[in-house]
């Protein structure tokens, strides 16, 4: 995207719903389903509901996880590609109506949805488009049917949702008849982020390692569909210009479900903290999947994990050693007295427009201005790490912009990192 096309978009605003689903800043996805029994992460359509049978699942227990490692949403599979739906659908008995798990009168989509209710968090679901359970997908006009009636289940019947996860996996070259589904979306859930398809609200960062380019502006015109195909999705002509980006990777390196004895696989609390810093760190959100068991149960490593990476983000930036908003080119922030810092963190206030496109921070030291680092977007946070200094000024100076910035907050830290 040229720089001139770049100033141009910046001057596009969110809708009051983006700006409050980009400070959420921290999802946790679940994937959950016929796979978990089958030890596949795509399954084919054609397990059989009587092995899907849970014996101690418990929603408030994955809720309550993504609570206490500071989540603030939550998005359920109601339905991957294999088409076995966690709810009891009308409009097939491919369900949970079907198996043994309380004694077919199960609900996993409502027992997620009143745990966050209960937890005060956020509740999304994710609805696969791509069925290869369902005889009706090949004829397009009458899948159509069927999956907006699954829609229309699930967006009238579980509360407010806060995002639609709509996977391109596996729909490469399908047109599903996106203006019915849009329809039903802001007929029932007017204020849910929609994902990456149709007239989308958020779009996918285009990788599912959790990491965001960098500069990962909030504006853009297409996103890539799947990890399967480069080609750019059609977006409607009703999407908005400000689309950000949410970043999507599994605990466990490359399973999305969970499989037996491979604890190995979980991801150190470094390596989810570098991923911390390339997605929340880029202005973007990120969406952190962690796999219930056979059981029903999240596996107490990957709690532990969890939690450990929650900690660890409280521990760097819980608690700023000063902080100052401010408007213009310059932002200057005077510290109470000289101390140690290695890292600093700056909001726009995106309400306005995502108007910085190049600046730099300094440190004012024995006597002179010292650059620290320098960057181009900032939009909703951008986290920037340098080489301990010690300091009792820091600026922000913009150095190229579309309109005058306003900074909602530049804060800085001692992480010892």
């Amino acid at each position: 995207m040229s720089i001139s096309r770049k100033l141009k978009d910046q001057l596009v605003v969110p809708s009051p719903e983006q700006l409050a689903w980009q400070e959420l800043e921290l999802g946790m996805f679940c994937h959950f389903g016929i796979n978990t029994f089958c030890n596949q992460e795509w399954g084919e359509g054609k397990d059989a509901p009587s092995l899907f049978n849970p014996d101690r699942l418990d929603a408030k227990q994955w809720v309550r996880s993504a609570k206490e490692a500071g989540f603030r949403y939550f998005i359920l599979t109601a339905k991957h590609h294999d088409g076995f739906c966690l709810w009891p659908t009308a409009t097939t008995d491919y369900s949970v109506a079907s198996s043994p798990w309380r004694e077919g009168r199960g609900d996993v989509v409502k027992e997620c949805a009143d745990a966050c209710q209960e937890e005060g968090i956020g509740f999304g679901i994710y609805v696969s488009p791509w069925d290869r359970h369902e005889p009706s997908y090949a004829d397009p006009q009458q899948y159509d049917d069927f999956y907006c009636r699954q829609l229309e289940e699930l967006l009238s019947g579980y509360g407010p949702l806060v995002e639609i996860w709509f996977d391109g996996a596996g729909s490469e070259g399908r047109e599903y008849d996106w203006p019915r589904i849009m329809e039903l979306v802001k007929r029932y859930q007017p204020r849910a982020m929609i994902f990456n398809m149709g007239a989308p609200t958020i779009r996918w960062v285009g990788n599912e390692d959790g990491v965001a380019p960098y500069p990962c502006w909030n504006t853009a015109d297409s996103s890539r569909g799947s990890m399967f195909s480069e080609e750019s999705l059609k977006w409607l002509p009703e999407t908005p210009g400000w689309v950000p980006a949410e970043c999507d990777v599994p605990i466990r390196k490359d399973r999305w479900f969970w499989h037996p004895d491979e604890e190995h696989l979980l991801l150190s609390v470094d390596q989810l903290m570098e991923i911390y810093y390339r997605s929340v760190g880029h202005g973007a959100t990120l969406l952190l999947n962690v796999a219930p068991d056979h059981h029903g149960l999240l596996p107490e490593a990957d709690v532990r994990r969890l939690l450990e990476f929650g900690t660890e983000i409280k521990s760097r930036f819980g608690h700023a050693l000063a902080e100052v908003s401010g408007s213009g080119e310059i932002v200057q922030l005077t510290l109470p007295q000289a101390c140690m810092i290695d890292h600093v963190v700056v909001k726009e206030d995106i309400a306005y427009g995502e108007r910085v496109s190049q600046y730099v921070l300094e440190a004012f030291v024995d006597g002179a201005w010292l650059e620290l680092t320098r960057g181009s977007a900032i939009g909703h946070k951008k986290i920037d790490a340098f080489a301990p200094v010690s300091a009792d000024n820091v600026r922000l100076r913009v150095l190229k912009s579309a309109a005058s910035p306003r900074i909602k907050n530049l804060a800085v830290y001692r992480c010892g990192q």
